[in-house]
């Protein structure tokens, strides 16, 4: 865990005397919209929060997925899946779809007026006749329940399709305001393991508007170039600190 903290505090950190342009992740984005304050420690200070523990059999799914689909990008033909639900879509084929797909890469895109270099790894893009690209992203647990996009703790899910859709237009592409998510839900309700993990696959759209984006990022660097700000009163990251402490001083 030491050797966590010590890479992170000298990985990517801001510096507002630097002219050059910093990256910022989709990821580090949505950290902010949760808590400014744990963002700033991190982008600013290079105290960044625990790392969780890898989900390796999401990621599993991921991969799987993506394989399949590459299987019909390759051939110019719609997903099954796709049939399914009636769209008229294939697999968006691109240079650079390798690359858009990929951690720390991703999709990418400088915005001048904070000099933020957006980056985003998307899972997929399909696109219809007329070229317009859609934004997928692949999801996955296991529930009894049918999945939705209903929870509130959701709204990452998709303020994270939103901004993929941002800068995919900001590089100049034709994008749906529509996006979906390939939901996978593991099946629980078999006699028997077997050695093999089934699922339930749904095509669940998602409507949003990236109009929200470009704001934040003034946000963002206003707030890196000023002192810390508050805790956000709901990270419960800001809540243990505080009651630890309070137990520490006792």
């Amino acid at each position: 865990m030491s050797e966590y903290y010590n890479a992170n505090r000298t990985r990517n950190i801001y510096d507002p005397e630097s002219p050059e342009p910093f990256k910022l992740s989709r990821s580090k984005i949505e950290l902010y919209m949760k808590c400014p304050k744990c963002f700033y420690m991190d982008r600013r200070l290079g105290v960044g929060q625990p790392p969780g523990f890898p989900f390796a059999l999401n990621s599993a799914v991921d991969a799987l997925l993506k394989k399949e689909f590459d299987i019909h990008r390759a051939k110019k033909t719609p997903h099954p899946l796709m049939k399914a639900y009636g769209l008229d879509m294939v697999p968006f084929a691109h240079e650079k779809m390798g690359e858009w797909r990929e951690n720390f890469k991703g999709v990418q895109y400088h915005h001048e007026a904070t000099n933020f270099i957006m980056t985003g790894a998307v899972d997929d893009l399909w696109v219809n006749g007329e070229g317009e690209i859609t934004v997928v992203d692949y999801k996955s647990t296991s529930k009894p329940a049918k999945v939705t996009l209903d929870a509130d703790w959701q709204i990452g899910y998709k303020r994270q399709m939103e901004m993929y859709q941002w800068l995919l237009r900001k590089l100049g592409f034709k994008v749906s305001n529509t996006g979906y998510f390939v939901y996978c839900n593991g099946k629980t309700d078999r006699t028997a393991f077997d050695g093999k993990l089934e699922f339930d696959i749904d095509l669940l759209p998602y409507t949003g508007s990236d109009s929200w984006v470009g704001g934040v990022l003034h946000e963002i660097k206003q707030c890196l170039d000023g002192e810390m700000p508050d805790s956000s009163h709901d990270c419960d990251f800001c809540n243990f600190r505080k009651a630890a402490n309070a137990v520490d001083k006792k």
